[in-house]
């Protein structure tokens, strides 16, 4: 009987333990850090998980990714997609119920997300069709371009005129990567109707802009110029030529693209500024997306975002992510552009692209159109102001 009592709580309380052991397992991984710091510590647990867990740990498993490094994130893959495995060729079942919860919950990890809905193709084929179209809005942007791609090839199949269009028209909602967009817009049009690239990516057309600044021999990057200090439209200030003053640019580029060369001057060893207003109806976080092949800084409301000193490395929708806060309200954006002296053709372009998204690259767009903005009475508009305190 005392035997009996003995193995009973033995059984009891095993599973604290275990679970203990588990958690354990998964701060080691967390905490391997830069260098191979704790890696040796991060890879014992990592076999003690794939030896130890079951089908049933991997919700908790996929839990864990919340916070990780990317170097943490694949260790927790490999323990998931090695569990995963063995358990399927031994013919246990997978939680599937509560792997489909995860691919549901946007509050969780996107890489657990994905890696739940990888977990489960591998089991049923009929995964793709049954949830990938439930993701066309959804905020991670590898999901969105699988529902995309979907009602792309559905597209392909149709051959009434209007239903094709609002297939086209219901992928386009979700799409946000340049090479779909570009197909839908072509399949749209094909059709006779017609769609805005400015507006689905939400590109900032209209700006006020002053220069040239002195850029010779690349000091211009790290000079604080008058409009680093305080953004007064109506100022006169010294430039690198003699006098400049605040004026218009405008695009009417399909990707919302200011070509600085082409539509002022092609000026070399010269820093331009650019300035718009963006109205929010409520303070949100947002990125700044933006492409560009000269040196750059970046300001929202006097604040000093990110700046990077390189010059001709291409350019691209989305070539940078840098993160902001919009309060609600007028938003003052600055960018600060600096063309070096190279004389090779391909080192002559002098451009912008920018656009406002929310973080999964749909575009956030302005309560009001900046030519509206800029229409405002003088005491509201000329006299915008951008407190830096000079650059960092």
């Amino acid at each position: 009987m005392r035997w009996l009592i003995a193995a009973s709580l033995m059984l009891f309380v095993a599973p604290p333990f275990a679970q203990a052991a588990q958690t354990d397992s998964i701060k080691a991984i967390k905490a391997v850090g830069h260098e191979g710091n704790g890696n040796v510590p991060a890879l014992a647990a990592v076999a003690e998980l794939q030896k130890s867990s079951t089908a049933a740990d991997l919700p908790a498993l996929l839990d864990a990714f919340a916070g990780a490094s990317p170097l943490a994130a694949n260790y927790l893959r490999n323990v998931v997609e090695a569990v995963a495995d063995r358990e399927t060729a031994a013919g246990h079942s997978l939680p599937a119920d509560k792997l489909r919860a995860v691919i549901f919950d946007t509050k969780l990890d996107p890489r657990a997300r994905r890696l739940a809905y990888e977990v489960l193709l591998k089991v049923d084929s009929n995964v793709s069709s049954e949830i990938i179209p439930q993701l066309l809005l959804d905020p991670s942007p590898e999901f969105r371009r699988d529902a995309v791609q979907q009602l792309i090839d559905r597209a392909e199949t149709i051959d009434d005129k209007q239903q094709k269009l609002a297939t086209f028209r219901k992928a386009m909602q979700g799409a946000t990567d340049e090479d779909q967009v570009k197909e839908l817009a072509k399949g749209i049009r094909s059709l006779g109707d017609d769609v805005s690239l400015v507006q689905h990516f939400g590109f900032l057309t209209d700006w006020e802009i002053i220069g040239p600044f002195n850029n010779r021999g690349l000091v211009g990057f790290a000079e604080t110029y008058p409009p680093e200090k305080k953004i007064d439209l109506d100022a006169t200030l010294e430039g690198q030529l003699g006098e400049v003053k605040w004026d218009e640019i405008t695009t009417g580029d399909e990707f919302g693209v200011l070509d600085i060369a082409k539509t002022i001057s092609p000026y070399k060893g010269a820093v331009m500024y650019l300035t718009t207003t963006f109205d929010s109806p409520a303070t949100r976080d947002v990125q700044f997306r933006f492409g560009t092949p000269n040196a750059w800084k970046i300001w929202v409301n006097g604040q000093y975002l990110f700046g990077r000193d390189e010059y001709h490395r291409g350019m691209a929708i989305d070539q940078y992510t840098v993160p902001a806060t919009l309060k609600q309200g007028q938003n003052v954006i600055l960018v600060k552009l600096c063309q070096n002296e190279q004389t090779e053709d391909w080192a002559q372009r002098y451009q912008l692209q920018f656009r406002v998204s929310d973080a999964s690259g749909v575009a956030v767009h302005s309560a009001a159109s900046n030519r509206q903005a800029a229409a405002l009475p003088q005491n509201s508009q000329k006299n915008l102001t951008a407190q830096t305190g000079g650059t960092r």
